[in-house]
């Protein structure tokens, strides 16, 4: 998942609401999209009222095929929103779901709802999520985070969790009638691999799926029980947080940096960066060295070349970089594979009720976990983990996968795909691979338009599923 790190202070007016929301896809404006959520796992030791798993359903409610998207590490069901539109418009027949996972019923979506809808300036959303961590800044309303020791429930929000809240959601999908179809970017393949294999009661999940999809992502290197016990007893402790933190950003402040950027970045892209003159983005290596407006702090923090290696997971091609004029510098996108403003719709949830394309608390359990689930064959470190991925040689000899590589995963998205096919003599014929870690990003194959040569992929995919 990427994360927008810029926020701005509007020197003029705020834009209309009406002037906002022009900027949402014609086909969100009817009426916003919303998380549909629906009853999930009975996780132990979680209160009843965080026992939910969410999704945001896009395309005609008359299509019978359904499309599951899962997310990657610390993204949100809105990222896939963009693509899922398009998506839904290309492949006939075919709704798109796109997963939002339990820990975001923690998120405080309050004055970002307020501010996609035109009711809060960006100094507002900035001060109440950021600005008061800034040293001598006025003490005002603000977000209050989440005290670890409150909610060490969520130490067990694993891959067990993961996999049961997603079988409710393959589950009220072929609900529909037709076919579902199962893919996942990034840490999110390997849930997908999980999934396919796990140990339902004798039947691998695969059973109930017309095929996988692989972005960027897939099956990991099964861990050994030693390595899975001791990252188990690290977590346990109580000096150990129960999020991830990414790019060396702890959660939820990763999050919080990804929502207001975003938002801030479309309501008005030419105002000054805050982010930036705040101080608070030096730490991580992400402001340039001129004065910038919004816009071109959000991209120099996430266009490859500029943003940092740290957050190689959240960049895309968004562009040539900053401009050359000042004197406070714009950003140039000549030549960009994902259009800037795309990726900050991705990733701010414009359209989408309550809920942005980021996860501001993202379960550590859940990476140590997929650590272990390899190809869904059992071992030892499954079993240190509680984990029932054990079916990877049982999966039906008419599932079709489709595995594109992009920067971070490259050819081992394929080779991943390939393996896991051969072990339950899936045919070479029901699979398509594709790679383009040369050309494309780790967000590019969910963020390029109006040419994607993943998406292209994916309908000619879809209409092989029968």
């Amino acid at each position: 998942m990427a994360y927008v790190l810029g926020v701005l202070r509007l020197t003029r007016p705020l834009l209309l609401a009406t002037a906002l929301l022009a900027l949402v896809p014609t086909s969100a404006r009817a009426g916003l999209l919303r998380v549909h959520w629906m009853p999930g796992f009975a996780a132990p030791g979680t209160p009843a009222r965080y026992d939910k798993v969410g999704v945001i359903e896009v395309g005609p409610r008359s299509a019978r095929n359904v499309l599951v998207l899962e997310p990657g590490t610390s993204a949100g069901a809105a990222y896939f929103v963009p693509l899922a539109q398009w998506i839904a418009a290309r492949a006939r027949g075919w709704q798109v779901w796109s997963v939002e996972r339990r820990e975001n019923l923690l998120e405080d979506q309050s004055v970002l709802e307020r501010a996609k809808h035109g009711r809060a300036t960006a100094t507002q959303l900035f001060d109440y999520y950021l600005g008061w961590l800034v040293p001598g800044s006025p003490s005002g309303p603000h977000i209050r985070l989440l005290a670890d020791n409150k909610v060490r429930f969520t130490k067990r929000w694993g891959m067990q969790v993961a996999v049961e809240d997603l079988h409710r959601v393959i589950e009220a999908a072929r609900k529909r009638g037709g076919k579902v179809v199962l893919g996942g970017h990034s840490l999110g393949g390997a849930i997908a691999t999980a999934y396919a294999t796990w140990n339902f009661n004798g039947r691998a999940g695969a059973d109930e799926l017309g095929g996988l999809v692989y972005v960027d992502g897939g099956s990991l290197p099964a861990v050994s029980a030693a390595a899975a016990r001791s990252q188990l007893q690290i977590l346990d402790s109580s000096e150990t947080s129960p999020w991830l933190a990414f790019g060396s950003i702890p959660a939820p402040f990763a999050g919080l940096f990804s929502a207001t950027g975003s938002t801030a970045a479309l309501i008005d892209p030419g105002s000054q960066s805050l982010g930036q003159s705040s101080g608070l983005l030096s730490a991580f290596h992400l402001t340039p060295a001129v004065p910038v407006t919004n816009l071109a702090q959000f991209g120099y923090a996430l266009n490859v070349g500029t943003s940092p290696a740290a957050l190689i997971a959240a960049q895309a091609h968004l562009g040539r970089g900053i401009s050359s004029t000042g004197p406070v510098h714009g950003w140039d996108d000549t030549g960009a594979l994902t259009p800037i403003t795309r990726y900050a719709t991705m990733l701010s949830g414009l359209g989408v009720a309550d809920a942005d394309g980021s996860e501001w608390y993202f379960p550590r359990r859940l990476t140590v976990d997929a650590g272990a689930v390899g190809n869904g064959i059992a071992t030892s470190a499954q079993s240190v983990l509680g984990l029932h991925a054990t079916m990877g040689r049982d999966l039906p000899r008419r599932l079709k996968i489709y595995a594109f590589g992009a920067r971070l995963g490259d050819a081992g998205v394929l080779l991943d795909a390939q393996a896991l096919a051969a072990q339950s003599h899936i045919p070479a014929a029901n699979l398509l691979l594709i790679n383009r870690a040369a050309s494309y990003a780790h967000n590019d194959p969910a963020g390029a338009y109006p040419q994607n040569v993943f998406a292209a992929g994916l309908a000619r995919f879809l209409r092989r599923i029968r």
